[in-house]
């Protein structure tokens, strides 16, 4: 699934790439990723200019400057791709997992592919977006300058015996950080996944608090993670993957210590990480 570095990636080259242009036309092939009819959600689109794409939590938010605002969320194998006319740039083709088609009135498309189905499109007025993600009750922004590390502590304080893991892939508690992020966090932070929160010490919450700034910004500026489905809004896969260090190195060795990577399940989630230096 797409987390907070591969949602902001596609935001950021989005917004240098489609705001100021209008929407001629909106195809919906996949009438089930739209969260109200076919006809209000074109009728809502069309002929409207793209005014910003920002991102909140896993969330694309494609303000629109006719007082809409247009959700996406891409789920485990959503994507957001741009299909350019300029044949200088590497691009992409509609394939049978193109659901909804963005037209824009210079010859250029704006493409949401999604080949399990799970991502949706939906429509808020702008003006109740943030009366929205207050309903849905999402965490601080992780890296924001004023998410502080006094801040991270009183997160924590509130939730003394959840596991750790647990804690960074609660939306509610820190928002964006999924099953990738955690675990690279986690071994940054050299902290066992299934420790509780109230047995952290200060040190260790101060080294996670630079670890998730740093993690997430170092998977930025690779344009995230293609572990699976993921690829930009060029329909290139991000780099992070290289720099991996636990996640998905199930039964490699340990870039530090040499010993096995393994991996258990919390909560129904994977969790991989070092045994011998995560204590």
């Amino acid at each position: 699934m797409p987390e907070l570095p591969e949602i902001e990636t596609i935001s950021r080259q989005l917004n240098r790439l489609i705001v100021g242009k209008k929407i001629k036309e909106v195809k919906v092939k996949l009438p089930k990723i739209i969260k109200m009819t076919s006809v209000d959600f074109k009728r809502a689109l069309e002929g409207a200019k793209i005014k910003s794409v920002d991102r909140r939590a896993k969330l694309l938010i494609f303000e629109l400057n006719n007082g809409w605002s247009m959700l996406a969320h891409l789920k485990m194998t959503g994507q957001m791709i741009y299909k350019t006319t300029d044949h200088r740039l590497r691009t992409t083709v509609e394939n049978k997992h193109t659901h909804v088609v963005f037209f824009f009135t210079d010859g250029n498309r704006l493409l949401f592919n999604d080949l399990r189905q799970f991502g949706y499109l939906k429509l808020v007025k702008s003006a109740k977006l943030q009366e929205y993600f207050i309903k849905k009750s999402f965490g601080p922004e992780p890296l924001v300058k004023d998410f502080t590390l006094p801040d991270f502590k009183a997160l924590l304080v509130k939730k003394p015996n959840v596991r750790i893991k647990q804690f960074l892939m609660d939306p509610k508690n820190i928002a964006g950080i999924g099953n990738i992020y955690s675990d690279e966090i986690l071994f940054f932070s050299r902290i066992h996944p299934l420790r509780r929160v109230a047995s952290l010490k200060k040190s260790e919450i101060k080294k996670m608090h630079l670890s998730i700034k740093k993690i997430l910004a170092d998977a930025i500026k690779l344009k995230g993670t293609s572990a699976k489905d993921y690829l930009d809004a060029f329909g290139q896969k991000g780099k992070f993957a290289q720099k991996l260090r636990v996640y998905g190195q199930e039964g490699k060795k340990c870039v530090k210590c040499k010993d096995k990577i393994i991996r258990i399940k919390i909560g129904g989630r994977s969790a991989h990480f070092c045994p011998v230096c995560q204590k």
